[in-house]
Order: C-alpha cells, then structure tokens, then sequence
C-alpha cells in the first residue's frame, strides 16, 4: 500500500497513541452501558437476568441484528450507508426459501446460497453508488423500497415456511452444538471473528479504513476506489444473506413483510458500538456491543411490558444519544462535524 493511503488510514506518533486511548474509552463506556441497563431491567424484573430469557431472549435476538450490523460496520467505516439492510433480509428469505424447496436443496447449499444472494444484492447497491454516481442515502433507500416490493411480489404476500418442508432447517438457530447455546448466537461469534479479521488484517479492511479516511487521497495513491466499493457493499450482502438464513431459522418461515425496521437498529447498533457516521474508524467488537445494547433494550421494554409505540419513542432516542455521542467523540478528537 502507498504512503498517501497509510496516511490516510493511521495516525502517527501521540496521535495514534490518542486515537488508540479514545476508541478503548468509547468501548469501555458502551461496556459499562451495557451492565447498567442490563442491571436495570434485571432490578426491575428478576426473571429478565434468568438464562432462559437471556439466551431465548436476548442472545438470540442480537444474533440477526448484530450479523446486519457487523456488515453495515464496512460500510459505515467507508463514510457510506446502506438503509435497505431489513428489507434485503426479507428479500433474501423468500428467494431462498423458494429456491431451496424448489430445488429440494440441503441445509448448508441453502445457507450458501442464501449468503451469495444476499452479496449480490449488496454488490447491486455497490454498483448504484460507483457507476451512476449516487449518494449511498438515495441509492440504498431506493433498494430498500424495491426489496421491499419485489419480496410482497415474489411470495405472493404469503410466508414461506422451512419448518415444516425443509429437514433441519430450524437447527441452523436453534440447535445446540455446544450444549445450552443455541447455534444462532455460535454463528453470530464466528461471523464476528471472522469480520474482525477481515476488517483488521486483509487489503480490503485496510482499504475500507482509508477509504473513510480520505476517499482523495486513497484514489490519488492508485487504489481502484470504486472496485473495492462494490466489494464492501457487497461483503455486507453476505452477512445480510447469513442474517435471512438465521431469522428463517428462527421463525420457522420467511415473511415477506418483515425486515423493515431492521436496519435502524443495526444502525444504532454500529454507531453505539464506537464505528463513526462520518467515516474511517471503527471496530467489529463495538459493534457486538452496540448489538447486545440493543437487544437488551428492548428485550427489557417488552419484559416491562411498556406499550409498543412507546418502545419505538425509546429506541429512537437511544439513536439520537448514539449519533450525538459520535459528534462528542469527533469534536473532542479536534475533528470537524457536520
């Protein structure tokens, strides 16, 4: 890599070291966060912190939205944003669930193919944002109301079901490898591990990072910005296609309807998590956090019983408590916010 880009991606000197001491705080707030509201809920209602609701409950609830949030984490280091992660989801349940009974598929051909579905998709958003020059706002909203669309039109407005036609379906989540863990929250820490890796120790984490850092600058040292775009959105895809194949799981069915919503919550999770709205930092192990924030959350408010519009009153707040600890973290670190 050239020494525009490595600029560009790593700070030097005290800066570094500065920059090494913020991200370890911010992840040590969202930590102690996390304990609190967790403590919270549990003083609240005891039976909130029994290891049935836990691991039912909150651990298997954050393995969908911690798997779209660990693909968004990509994007949103990129200085980019995909709004039609929910719906994708969606979109990517009823193709496989068509294809895998129509085709009489197996267990792990369908996981397969649910995942190569699902980075197709993101390549799609990839492309809009490259070849036609759109803001990734516009291109990934207009995606998210065509997944939207074309899952209601390919199902039929019907749910696909997988438990009852398609054999060990309901094991990918709901199965126990390791004894009194279910798989979904398993696959979750893998796909974690092996997002970390890749974020952390391949050309094209390193590339996500200088991209976000400056797009200018990493085009001017010769890196082809637009291919390793697509390669981005679409390596979020993927995790949105695993994310379809473990709430398929899950449920038992696809529902065509379901999937909005999702990605405000894979949204928060990431910014909650430390990766910042404007691009170029980032981690996948704050994103876990932000995920677990976020079931915890509202796992909590349903244990509690608060009425569901009231729930949404909550969880949007948190996002905007998210968004503006990011402006904090960046006007302490003497960078610019917009």
């Amino acid at each position: 890599m050239s020494e525009a880009t490595k600029s560009a991606n790593q700070p030097e000197g005290g800066s570094k070291v500065a920059a090494l001491v913020r991200r370890e705080l911010g992840r040590l707030t969202a930590v102690a966060s996390l304990v609190v509201i967790f403590t919270f809920f549990t003083i609240m209602r005891p039976v909130f912190a029994s290891w049935q609701n836990v691991s039912g409950g909150i651990l298997m609830s954050t393995t969908v939205i911690g798997l779209l949030a660990i693909g968004s984490t990509f994007v949103i280091i990129t200085g980019g944003i995909d709004l039609s992660v929910g719906t994708s989801m969606a979109l990517v349940a009823i193709i496989t669930g068509k294809t895998v009974m129509a085709l009489d598929l197996n267990v792990w051909s369908g996981i397969l193919f649910g995942m190569v579905v699902g980075g197709l998709l993101g390549a799609v958003n990839g492309l809009l944002i490259t070849l036609l020059k759109l803001p990734p706002f516009i291109a990934t909203l207009a995606t998210m109301k065509g997944a939207q669309g074309l899952a209601l039109i390919v199902s039929d407005l019907k749910p696909i079901l997988f438990t009852t036609d398609v054999k060990g379906w309901d094991s990918i989540a709901q199965g126990n490898i390791i004894p009194n863990f279910p798989n979904g929250v398993l696959i979750l820490l893998v796909a974690a591990i092996v997002g970390s890796i890749i974020l952390n120790k391949t050309v094209l984490g390193r590339y996500t990072f200088a991209i976000g850092s400056n797009t200018e600058a990493t085009k001017l040292s010769g890196v082809k910005v637009n291919h390793w775009l697509v390669a981005i959105y679409a390596l979020c895809g993927v995790y949105v296609g695993l994310a379809a194949v473990v709430m398929t799981s899950r449920l038992g069915s696809a529902q065509p309807d379901l999937g909005l919503g999702y990605e405000l919550e894979a949204i928060a999770a990431v910014i909650i998590g430390g990766t910042s709205l404007l691009g170029g930092k980032g981690t996948i192990s704050g994103t876990i956090i932000g995920a677990l924030i976020m079931s915890v959350l509202i796992n909590g408010l349903r244990i509690l019983e608060l009425q569901q519009e009231w729930q949404y009153v909550v969880v949007g707040a948190v996002i905007l408590l998210a968004v503006y600890g990011d402006n904090v973290r960046r006007r302490r670190a003497g960078e610019s916010v917009n």
